[in-house]
């Protein structure tokens, strides 16, 4: 059986066959049969390594969270989540600090705690009622390398903005890359502070390490 567990950079959950590189979590997600019956319980979204200190993650076990799968970071950043502080501490740490320096957190002030952060995620990534998911337009010339996009003329094709060029991403990989269109806006599905992080230096793995997955 195909679980719903795959994430898109839209931030739906859906069932798909392909492997992913990264795990997910927003918390209880499902019913006592394992099926989906909510798409978030919380404001924590996080993004956590496949394996940490040997533990065993139920993929629907009751009571625990639901565990979700990312094709990769970007993905993951686009669709919401932020990493996990504890199984990928390091990587939590420089995305804070990035996010820190491109939303104009006070040089003086103590660092953003992690559930500062998720309110503003929360707030960048969701709109209610409806749980629309939330874009903002930009010309894709000037966003940073890790960015996800949507163009008007396909707009369920998510777009990876890397190295120049957009790589049309699929639960699977990506495909062939395509040129930027400097001259016309897209919808950005990354939220605008992760956006901000990214400028300001926080990394995350290109397109070749997940292609063909």
């Amino acid at each position: 059986m195909i679980r719903q567990n795959r994430v898109t950079p839209f931030g739906t959950i859906v069932a798909d066959a392909a492997r992913g590189t990264l795990l997910g979590n927003r918390g209880i997600l499902h019913d006592a049969e394992g099926s989906i019956r909510r798409a978030w319980a919380g404001k924590a979204w996080i993004c956590c390594a496949l394996a940490f200190k040997g533990r065993r993650i139920p993929l629907a076990g009751p009571g625990h969270y639901t565990a979700l799968f990312f094709l990769d970071e970007a993905t993951a950043l686009a669709a919401g989540h932020r990493p996990c502080a504890e199984c990928r501490r390091a990587a939590f740490t420089a995305f804070r600090d990035a996010w820190a320096r491109g939303t104009g957190w006070p040089a003086d002030a103590a660092p953003p705690r992690a559930t500062e952060i998720d309110a503003r995620l929360h707030a960048e990534r969701v709109r209610s009622p409806g749980r629309v998911k939330l874009v903002h337009r930009a010309a894709p010339g000037g966003l940073p390398d890790g960015t996800m996009v949507v163009t008007d003329d396909e707009p369920a094709l998510p777009l990876l903005v890397w190295s120049g060029a957009l790589h049309p991403w699929s639960p699977a990989g990506y495909g062939e890359p395509r040129p930027l269109l400097a001259a016309q806006d897209v919808n950005v599905l990354t939220p605008p502070s992760t956006v901000a992080a990214l400028s300001a230096g926080y990394t995350v793995s290109g397109p070749e390490k997940t292609s063909g997955l």
